[in-house]
């Protein structure tokens, strides 16, 4: 789920060069036949494209006919936006432990089970797999429905098989490794999804995605053709919405054209349920390339963690990049919080995007429920590896990175 990268602090000069936190539109994730492609949640099964990972969890939970009453098992480190879907269809969200390396900790989801529980949710953290055959093992044995969460791994694999077929269902977050302003999807391998209907949010949201979209790529510097060329549109349509927000009766709010999920909240808003992502989304899904989206993540990946050898106080939160595994970011970690906040304060004044992912947790998740979570919201701290980014920007992000972790 969504994770609000940090930026750099108001009144900061100006960072050069300035890096995108996401993927932004730009012949990075385009081309690049060479590379073995990776498999995706899309290969897993029947699929509905949709504008956000919640939305998927929320569609999810409607299938498995999750009801008031019953529980969903949800991993105490977590984002703050799966936990209102489940809330929204009236049941119990119950958190579990995970270990040291993210892995579920299956003694402690054993000992919560009770007969309300209908469903176990599990996270591929930060693209890396879960030990699936175990976990759908476990569920068989208790006759719980699986949930994977793919939202940091939409490439990936386990034991030759995509992300997503383990479960019963999947759900995962495109506009994390695509060049999309939004974008989600639920998958399963073992339902047809016959009963998911969407339909278009709109004229207004397509125009806004695609927009949006070229937007973004622009203010990074890509693309620089089209920006000039579109330079004069743009700009009236800045001038036309102002207009009509000028319009507005005091105190009046237009109606949002994208979902919450789009500006990194953690709101939840049931209206977006049966809504399908945009077409410009659905294109960027056909024609990017995956070969070369997984190639450069885990090139960039790998950079970084060479980086990282021998920096003090500091080391990546996985020790090796399997075969398979697509990251979405590099998650790191501080040998004590006091480091890791001087080194994100030197991160974000340097205007290096990172993504504290778990820093907030739900209320009443604490170290009492989960030390490994408590501690890792604490500790970790993840750094951008995706495609867009350009070997310069990379190499600023290293050195900055190294500068950082001296003080």
């Amino acid at each position: 789920m969504m994770s609000t990268p940090h930026r750099s602090a108001p009144g900061a000069p100006p960072a050069r060069p300035r890096i995108p936190g996401a993927p932004v539109l730009s012949r990075a994730s385009f081309g690049g036949m060479g590379a073995a492609r990776p498999l995706s949640v899309l290969d897993a099964g029947a699929a509905r494209l949709v504008t956000s990972g919640r939305i998927a969890i929320a569609l999810a939970l409607r299938e498995m006919k999750v009801k008031p009453g019953d529980t969903v098992l949800v991993p105490a480190y977590h984002s703050p936006s799966m936990i209102p879907p489940v809330l929204a269809c009236g049941a119990e969200p119950r958190f579990y432990r995970i270990r040291p390396d993210t892995s579920v900790d299956l003694d402690d989801v054993a000992a919560r089970l009770d007969p309300s529980v209908r469903v176990l949710m599990v996270t591929h953290y930060f693209g890396f797999p879960q030990a699936l055959a175990t976990l759908r093992a476990f569920c068989d044995a208790h006759g719980l429905l699986l949930l994977e969460d793919c939202a940091h791994g939409f490439f990936g694999e386990y034991q030759g098989a995509p992300f997503g077929a383990w479960g019963d269902y999947a759900i995962a977050s495109s506009m994390k490794f695509f060049p999309i302003y939004e974008g989600g999807c639920l998958v399963s391998a073992r339902h047809p999804l016959s009963g998911v209907k969407l339909r278009s949010p709109g004229a207004g949201f397509e125009a806004k995605v695609a927009l949006t979209t070229l937007e973004n790529s622009f203010a990074y510097g890509r693309l620089p053709l089209v920006a000039a060329l579109l330079k004069l549109p743009l700009a009236g349509k800045d001038r036309l919405w102002r207009a009509l927000k000028a319009r507005r009766a005091p105190g009046s709010a237009a109606p949002a054209l994208a979902p919450g999920s789009s500006d990194s909240s953690y709101d939840f808003d049931p209206r977006w349920l049966d809504k399908r992502s945009s077409l410009f989304s659905r294109l960027m899904l056909r024609l990017a390339s995956s070969r070369r989206i997984g190639a450069a993540r885990r090139r960039h990946y790998a950079a970084l963690q060479a980086a990282l050898a021998g920096l003090p106080g500091i080391r990546p939160l996985f020790p090796a990049l399997p075969d398979g595994v697509y990251p979405w970011v590099f998650p790191l970690l501080a040998d004590e919080p006091a480091r890791l906040a001087r080194l994100c304060a030197a991160l974000g004044q340097a205007g290096v995007p990172y993504v504290r992912f778990g820093e907030t947790l739900w209320p009443g998740v604490d170290a009492s429920v989960c030390a490994v979570s408590a501690d890792l919201s604490q500790r970790l701290v993840a750094l951008p590896c995706h495609q867009a980014l350009t070997a310069r920007e990379l190499d600023w992000m290293l050195g900055e990175l190294r500068a950082a972790s001296t003080l």
